[in-house]
């Protein structure tokens, strides 16, 4: 069943947003934990290699050449452990908030307000999936999904997080090639705070959901703010044209 979320900003305005479903969630980490289990794989074979090219330990070598061993067997499990949970860690946190699979199946972890994923988040829902791992292998993660009015699994309502449907893609490619640029002109946006940015950004990534009444008033309202701190006019834009293109080319 599909489920949307309202959020007001500190701006007063409103977004949208469609929640992501049990099934592409759990899709998108079938994908993320096949690519890991590829790197393991991949991993265990090269040290298969190396370990088969190795010569043979005998006499007063033996004992050192077993503690060598052990030593790199704990390595080694500690660097699966790292990959398994370490890996949505860094590419919801530097990738703001997907991962190979959620990209794949287009959908990002935001925090709550619609705000980008910190890093702070990220660790924290992260760190609260190796207690879903352990218990029945995410079969409570997703009784909690299913029961959450938010779609939330235990790692969502610890980090503060939800899991919605991205639109940025179809938007980009939505765009009428004319406001998309070839190259990032940062210049153009100096003036503008990382809040107004951020609602910038937010406003074409939620754009398609308002109808042409409510998207004309917010965009009227955030291109008010933007304007006069932007390095060029952008006279023979209107507002909401205006925002699609700073939001594909400088605040890309």
């Amino acid at each position: 069943m599909e489920r949307n979320v309202d959020v007001a900003t500190g701006e007063s305005v409103a977004f949208t947003y469609e929640l992501a479903g049990l099934g592409s969630r759990f899709f998108a980490v079938f994908i993320d934990m096949a690519i890991q289990i590829a790197v393991v794989i991949l991993a265990f074979l090269v040290l298969a290699w190396i370990a088969s090219t190795a010569p043979a330990a005998s006499g007063t070598v033996a004992p050192v050449a077993k503690f060598a061993q052990a030593v790199l067997i704990a390595l080694a499990s500690l660097a699966a452990f790292l990959l398994f949970f370490g890996y949505f860690i860094f590419f919801e946190w530097r990738f703001g908030g997907l991962t190979p699979g959620k990209r794949l199946l287009g959908i990002r972890v935001v925090r709550d307000g619609g705000f980008p994923l910190d890093f702070t988040s990220a660790v924290v829902r992260n760190v609260v999936r190796i207690l879903e791992v352990g218990l029945g292998f995410y079969a409570v993660s997703a009784l909690s999904t299913l029961l959450s009015p938010l779609n939330r699994r235990l790692g969502d309502m610890a980090a503060g997080t939800i899991v919605v449907r991205d639109s940025r893609f179809e938007r980009l490619r939505a765009a009428p090639e004319r406001y998309v640029a070839r190259e990032r002109d940062d210049a153009v946006v100096d003036g503008l705070s990382e809040t107004e940015r951020d609602l910038v950004r937010r406003y074409v990534d939620r754009r398609e959901s308002l109808n042409l009444d409510a998207r004309t008033a917010v965009a009227a309202q955030i291109a008010a703010a933007v304007r006069p701190k932007l390095a060029a006019s952008f006279e023979h834009l209107t507002d909401d044209d205006l925002l699609v293109h700073l939001a594909g080319t400088a605040l890309r």
